[in-house]
């Protein structure tokens, strides 16, 4: 049943879509991560392989004839000392140039210039840190040792020879590109999210308002079509009370004619559908019991054998339109005498009214057989009917009658299988006072 409906299929294939879209982002985005990893463990190890170089002794017969230059300059009596001194700084220079041009070079050019700026830190076998670069502001302590090694394998180097090796190990972090590229896929993911959330509403809303444009004119066109064959029947009605004397007649003329105005009351209902009603000041407790004796009158044709009754707490006129309201009273009686079992001795619909928070408050309660809580709010869905007969609109007309006519609320107060239903209608007594209403609402669902 769930895939059989059209706007379900909807739902799915663009959830499908987005987890799709999602996942493929989200390889993707690891496989471009673990490139650029391999790309920066590259440059780190060339750094740590350049420090490991320069530490080893280097052109060492070169050195050698400097040191020996040195050793011979120092010696000769027929130098000044002056330029004994500025020869031998020279030849220091020198040394250290030689000792020093790959390290400067890789580590200018390769490794301090490159554009991932990547964090790292050298730490000696005790694991005590002997330099760092990149790493910003951030307190050199074992933590970011730690930090550094759950995201990339330390790189070891040797320095020295012999038996003057010392061991010691770069230690790295992910770079800022990549812990960008890490949120990448969620944040797609949520724009992915919004767009296709928006795009669902967005349709859904064309939806229903065109749905709600053709039952709009369906109804006038049913309350028009029912106008011209209701004028004739008064004409032959008025027609038949003259002709005739006999009361009997006159008693079914009588009861032919309040089936007549019944019916031009519903016809001026359909013609209401889309207008903007004219609310006036009414008092709603006239208008009620006038619903409840019409029912009342014909429930015995229906084999139904319940008690209904009212409790008017409240005198106070508010803006209404009474036809559009009595059709709303209506639909609630008819859906709570649909949900009592007529074998139930103690059958029974009860409205009460009063007032509550700037709100003219209205409960019609049943004696039904109740309501489970995962359908309070589907049952006023259009087409939702548990009956075999039926449209399923009663309560969906209620809902735009109360909410979109009178800008009021009505909800599910409180029902329970085998415990009766409790419908309230909330509507406002000055303005629009909606809010109040919908946390009262909010406070029944949870």
């Amino acid at each position: 049943m769930f895939f059989n409906s059209t706007s379900n299929r909807i739902k799915i294939a663009l959830v499908f879509f987005l987890v799709v879209t999602a996942i493929g982002s989200f390889i993707y985005t690891q496989y471009l991560i673990e490139k650029i990893r391999e790309k920066e463990h590259s440059g780190v190890e060339l750094w740590a392989r350049a420090m490991e170089y320069n530490s080893r002794p280097l052109y060492q017969d070169t050195r050698d004839e400097l040191s020996a230059i040195m050793v011979e300059m120092s010696t000769h009596e027929g130098i000044s000392d002056l330029v004994k001194n500025r020869w031998i700084r020279a030849l220091n220079r020198a040394e250290s140039d030689l000792s020093n041009a790959s390290l400067d070079f890789i580590a200018s050019e390769l490794i301090i210039k490159n554009r991932f700026e990547i964090p790292s830190i050298v730490v000696d076998e005790d694991m005590n840190i002997l330099g760092s670069r990149n790493t910003g502001n951030r307190e050199l302590n074992e933590q970011i040792i730690v930090e550094y090694a759950s995201q990339n394998e330390p790189i070891r180097i040797e320095l020295g020879e012999g038996d003057m090796i010392q061991e010691q190990f770069v230690y790295y972090g992910d770079s800022a590109i990549i812990r960008t590229l890490q949120y990448f896929p969620y944040v797609q993911f949520g724009l992915l999210a919004l767009f296709l959330g928006l795009g669902y509403l967005s349709l859904s809303s064309i939806k229903r308002t065109e749905q709600s444009n053709l039952w709009v004119g369906m109804a006038r066109e049913a309350a028009h079509q029912l106008g011209t064959p209701l004028s004739s029947l008064y004409g032959w009605m008025a027609l038949l009370k003259e002709q005739n004397n006999d009361q009997e007649t006159l008693q079914i003329a009588h009861e032919i004619s309040s089936d007549l105005q019944r019916m031009q009351t519903v016809a001026e209902r359909f013609n209401k559908i889309g207008s903007i009603p004219e609310l006036k000041p009414k008092k709603v407790g006239p208008i009620i019991r006038q619903v409840m004796e019409y029912l009342e009158r014909r429930m015995p044709q229906h084999g139904k054998h319940v008690t209904l009754s009212m409790d008017v707490r409240s005198e106070r006129r508010i803006p209404i339109n009474p036809e559009l309201f009595a059709w709303a009273i209506e639909n609630l009686l008819k859906n709570s005498l649909d949900a009592i079992d007529s074998k139930n001795g103690n059958a029974r619909v009860h409205i009460e009214t009063h007032e509550h928070n700037n709100h003219y408050v209205i409960d019609v309660t049943d004696t039904g057989k109740g309501i489970e809580k995962k359908h309070k709010k589907e049952i006023f869905n259009p087409g939702y009917s548990t009956k075999k007969r039926g449209w399923g609109l009663g309560l969906s007309l209620t809902r735009r009658i109360v909410e979109e006519y009178h800008k009021g609320r009505i909800f599910v107060y409180k029902s329970a299988p085998g415990e009766g239903t409790t419908f309230r209608m909330m509507l406002p007594v000055n303005g629009n006072a909606r809010k109040t209403a919908a946390k009262e609402e909010g406070r029944q669902n949870r």
